[in-house]
């Protein structure tokens, strides 16, 4: 799985080191680089990011001010020239915090830890093998201290909690440390609909719907802005 990636930053030279040293990862997908947060906050609307580097003092926005406004941001490493930020940073959960000039070795470190997340996660979920009929597929999720099987024909949505993900089934409610990007990612796109950054959906379990939210189990939720012109496409066919 590729870990789409943005480069936040008001000095070009500084984008120019980073893309560079992310160039040599190709477990990463950059899809963007720019000038300002928020110009960042504008990408961050309408496409998934999994990894955001970000200067912190930039004209206009801070990058801590940025990650305070998103709901369910990514993972984020700091870079800046300003070592007084650090405290504040690590307070928003950031993966690290590199102080510029970043060395190669530095940036190295930082780049262990993100991969160790993406190991852990893509050892607690796991989907059958190609050659199984992907209509019976099955997906396992760590739940508190147990591995759960669950077959994707049960899931009538999930739902992003941060850094946790919620399953709902017909009988019961799985929660599990997980990003929903990395559902999205396993789940057969023929058979699940993102409608928002925060929530991915059934469609055979669909009970109704209209332009700016679907029902299910009774429960109304939400078709985020940048989703609309998907869900109209699949759901009209």
């Amino acid at each position: 799985m590729k870990i789409k990636t943005l480069i936040v930053d008001d000095e070009p030279h500084a984008i120019e080191v980073i893309e560079t040293y992310v160039g040599n990862f190709p477990e990463l997908e950059l899809i963007a680089t720019c000038n300002s947060a928020i110009e960042a906050f504008q990408i961050l609307q309408k496409d998934n990011v999994d990894l955001l580097f970000l200067d912190i003092k930039m004209p206009g926005l801070l990058g801590t001010d940025l990650v305070r406004t998103l709901k369910n941001p990514p993972k984020v490493i700091f870079t800046t020239a300003y070592q007084d930020y650090a405290l504040e940073g690590f307070d928003l959960n950031a993966v690290d915090y590199l102080l510029k000039p970043i060395p190669f070795n530095r940036f190295l470190r930082a780049m262990d830890k993100v991969f160790g997340d993406y190991k852990s996660l893509q050892q607690q979920i796991v989907q059958v093998p190609a050659e199984q009929n992907r209509t019976e597929s099955f997906i396992y999720l760590r739940v508190e201290r147990k591995t759960v099987k669950i077959n994707v024909r049960d899931i009538y949505w999930v739902e992003s909690l941060k850094d946790y993900i919620k399953v709902v089934l017909a009988d019961r409610i799985l929660v599990s440390k997980q990003k929903i990007s990395v559902l999205a990612e396993l789940l057969p796109e023929e058979l699940f609909l993102r409608i928002h950054r925060s929530f991915i959906v059934a469609i055979d379990k669909i009970e109704s719907y209209h332009s700016y939210a679907i029902d299910i189990l009774g429960k109304e939720l939400p078709i985020g802005r940048n989703y609309k012109d998907e869900c109209r496409k699949r759901l009209q066919k």
